[in-house]
């Protein structure tokens, strides 16, 4: 069974921490309007309210008051997905999962069935920030997509693209603007 990782040469300890990059965010964020980050930890959080291992992210409701934010550890991205649409629908709040664009995998496939939009990014690989040196990595083997869910529509499967550095061009206008 092909892993999630599909060749991934950054040590096992450190796969699951990647931090999304601020602009890249803060673009998403003025889009969706993040409440809450499912899948985080104090040190890569994003949102003032986030959910980390301890909380047990997918064992518990992702209460939120707005949308939800979710970049999953990828060593296991299926049950997110599968949390990601079942909390859509409970909490009836949009949920954006970034994910490695692979349309090969089982997930993929999984999403496609009740996801409302996916969003490819396209023009170029996202540099994800290590949570240990704040500093972006590179060698990320996969271009990224987001998988978004809609809880007031049926699911469309709508394929849409959105270009990489336009989404961090804008983030980071929006980021010297609040300075």
């Amino acid at each position: 069974m092909k892993s999630d990782y599909g060749g991934s040469t950054t040590p096992k300890e450190l796969r699951d921490l990647w931090q999304t990059p601020l602009p890249l965010f803060s673009a998403l964020d003025a889009e969706f309007g993040f409440y809450l980050d499912a899948a985080a930890d104090k040190n890569n959080t994003l949102c003032s309210h986030y959910l980390t291992e301890k909380d047990n992210a997918l064992n518990s409701d992702w209460q939120s008051y707005g949308p939800i934010w979710c970049n999953p550890p990828y060593s296991d991205i299926q049950p997110w997905v599968s949390k990601a649409a079942e909390q859509c629908r409970e909490q009836l709040q949009p949920v954006v999962m970034l994910v490695p664009a692979d349309t090969s995998v089982g997930w993929f496939k999984s999403a496609l069935d009740t996801v409302d939009e996916v969003r490819f990014i396209t023009g170029g690989r996202i540099s994800f920030i290590n949570v240990g040196t704040n500093k972006p990595g590179n060698g990320n083997n996969k271009g990224s997509m987001l998988l978004i869910w809609r809880p007031f529509t049926q699911p469309r499967r709508i394929i849409t693209t959105v270009n990489r550095d336009d989404l961090m061009d804008i983030g980071s206008r929006l980021l010297e603007a609040q300075i």
